[in-house]
Parts: C-alpha cells; sequence; structure tokens
C-alpha cells in the first residue's frame, strides 16, 4: 500500500500562538499512525524560490490515513490556531511504500 504524506509550507507571523498550536499537533497524529518527517529546519533551496519559512512533512500509513488525520475533530479544532498565527499551503501526496 502506498503511503500518504502531508506536505505543509508555513509562513509564521505569530511565534507564540504558533508554538501553541505546534505543541498540540503530535497528540493528534496518534490515532492515524502520523509521524513527522520534517519539522522545520533549516531550507536550501536548489531550484526556483525557497519556501516560506517552515516546512514539515508528515507521513502515515495511507493517503487514507493523513486524509481522516487531517478531517479528524481533534485536528480540525486546532485549525484556527493555525490559521491565526500562520499563512499555510497544506497538501496531500501519495508517495512509494
Amino acid at each position: 500500500m502506498a503511503k500518504g504524506y502531508l506536505i505543509a509550507q508555513i509562513d509564521v507571523h505569530d511565534t507564540e500562538a504558533y508554538r501553541e498550536y505546534g505543541e498540540r499537533v503530535p497528540a493528534t497524529l496518534v490515532p492515524f499512525e502520523g509521524r513527522f518527517l520534517v519539522r522545520g529546519g533549516r531550507i536550501e533551496p536548489l531550484e526556483g524560490d525557497a519556501p516560506p519559512q517552515r516546512t514539515v512533512v508528515l507521513e502515515f500509513p495511507s493517503l487514507a490515513h493523513a486524509r481522516n488525520w487531517y478531517e479528524s475533530d481533534a485536528y480540525q479544532a486546532l485549525i484556527p490556531l493555525r490559521h491565526a498565527a500562520a499563512v499555510t499551503s497544506n497538501f496531500l501526496v501519495e508517495g512509494p511504500d
């Protein structure tokens, strides 16, 4: 089965509010077997424009797991915190097992 990935490009404008959001996300991943592969860190552009301040990559056992996590009540409750703290682009990608 192909794995599912959520990729987020994030431009934080309220670091304190974003910190609260970031502290609460990991617990929402557990029921969906999600894990961070990339959580911020230095970005070194090779071609094209550099993405915003932060890039996050989450891995799930399948695209359905990723979608179910994103649509879960636990994560949906955190989205207003993220929207208040940052401008984001999020997308799901199916990848090889």
